[in-house]
């Protein structure tokens, strides 16, 4: 149960023929920083089927250095940005991992959480494997070594691997001549190949393709293997079992606006349920703000929609990371007091609503209000762009426990008390379906309904409902 207290909500790209791999991984990282903070890595692949890694923690441009990269050989690899728990912030855990093997070197990075780490680790240490590290991906690498021999090709151990998986994941696997993408089954996270000149990339979110000018060429399908090599693309399909339900807080919160979700803008997608928010509770009031970064675009569809103006009442401070994915509450709280400003003149004597994405622990929420009302708003009027957050999360955002969610203990007059607001209200589930025109999507903090079985978190989340 200790290990699963690592909830990754990583990023993963990779890239294959094109030459200056690892030095375009780098730039393509640095577009998915938002999605880890505490560690990256990248690993190389050069002409003679050699490996070279570099991997910290610590920010992309703390980590890697020009003189490095440029050393770093090869037209294909693999890069990974970490975002862990305060438990998992060990340097082990920096992916991409690498493996050695006598049918051949392999590296792995994933994005996700599999909910049934715990009974694989367990069948795999019966049979003597031993690990060195808390992520899911030394998972991967074992159960394809265990049935590894040369004369069985590889993609068939990994689709054997990964039919013993479940929850959410978006692996990558590379060889010394290929990169395997695979995603899970139920669809809850992002992957997305582009083609770059001759070659591909692959990545969990779009907005890493126009960084480097690649085009988007299609997502990785639900269950699906892509394996990409001198061959182009070609499809292994690992589960017949498929469906697209998608992690709502993706667009929600997690994702940048400037990424494209299955076909959805994501900030199309928040200025739509900013909308759909003010339709179902609209607030007397004079201005909307959003708050900085990922509400501006649900607060400018509240003001669209409801005729108020949209103004810049809060300012971030853009040298200071998302307080969500700290890995302790004390450092979110230091960051929160650090990360915002309210803009007196603009707020002073003017009745507010306050756009967000969502509500998790409420301290955020909390000091906002209090900032706001600080620099002269006579009212505060919150608007949450989603659904109250009631449940844990095992799929990789951190909130793996009812302590965390305030809307799991209070109702919402209840919580709109604790955050000092004088009105609140939360976007309905059907609206989430509503703002991408989607027919299947994640809801599980807000509703229960978990798309995968839980195996060992069955037991807490009932141990956990008994006490709410």
């Amino acid at each position: 149960m200790k290990e699963r207290k690592i909830q990754d909500e990583c990023g993963v790209f990779g890239i294959y023929g094109v030459e200056h791999a690892a030095s375009l991984t780098y730039y393509g990282l640095h577009a998915l920083q938002h999605r880890g903070q505490e560690g990256c890595g990248i690993i190389s692949v050069d002409e003679e089927g050699a490996f070279h890694r570099i991997k910290g923690k610590g920010l992309v441009t703390e980590v890697f250095k020009g003189d490095e990269l440029s050393a770093m050989r090869g037209n294909m690899a693999i890069g990974h940005v970490l975002y862990t728990a305060a438990e998992g912030n060990r340097l082990e855990n920096v992916q991409p991992l690498m493996f050695h093997h006598k049918s051949g070197d392999f590296a792995i990075a994933n994005n996700g959480c599999l909910v049934n780490a715990e009974e694989l680790r367990s069948y795999l240490e019966n049979r003597g494997s031993l690990f060195q590290s808390t992520s899911d991906s030394e998972i991967l690498a074992h159960l394809i070594k265990k049935e590894r021999s040369a004369s069985r090709p590889r993609i068939h151990t990994i689709i054997d691997a990964l039919n013993m998986m479940e929850g959410a994941f978006t692996f990558m696997v590379m060889t010394s001549r290929r990169i395997y993408a695979c995603r899970d089954k139920h669809g809850l996270h992002p992957l997305a190949i582009g083609r770059l000149g001759e070659g591909y990339v692959i990545a969990s979110e779009t907005c890493a393709f126009d960084t480097l000018g690649a085009e988007y060429i299609r997502d990785v399908e639900p269950g699906e293997v892509v394996t990409i090599d001198h061959h182009g693309i070609r499809s292994n399909l690992y589960s017949q079992f498929k469906h697209y339900n998608m992690c709502s807080m993706e667009y929600i919160y997690l994702a940048r606006p400037d990424s494209d979700i299955e076909g959805c803008n994501v900030h199309a997608y928040r200025k739509e349920s900013g909308k759909l928010l003010f339709k179902e509770a609209p607030a007397e009031a004079d201005i909307v703000v959003g708050v900085p970064d990922s509400s501006l675009s649900a607060a400018m569809g509240y003001a669209e929609a409801s005729g108020l103006p949209y103004e810049m009442g809060l300012i971030k401070n853009k040298y200071i990371g998302r307080t969500f994915i700290q890995p302790t509450q004390a450092l979110r709280e230091k960051g929160v007091r650090m990360k915002l400003s309210a803009v007196r003149t603009i707020v002073k004597g003017k009745r507010v609503v306050l756009v967000d994405d969502s509500i998790v622990r409420g301290t955020t929420s909390r000091r906002i209000v209090t900032m706001l009302k600080e620099a002269g708003a006579t009212e505060v009027h919150v608007r949450i762009a989603s659904p109250p957050m009631t449940e844990p999360c095992f799929y990789g955002v951190d909130t793996t426990s009812y302590d965390e969610l305030i809307s799991a203990r209070l109702s919402v007059p209840e919580v709109q008390e604790a955050i000092g607001a004088d009105s609140l209200a939360f976007l309905s589930e059907e609206s989430l379906y509503v703002a991408g025109r989607r027919e299947e999507l994640c809801t599980a903090c807000f509703t229960g309904r978990y798309p995968t079985a839980l195996y060992h978190n069955s037991a807490m989340v009932k141990k956990c409902k008994c006490k709410k």
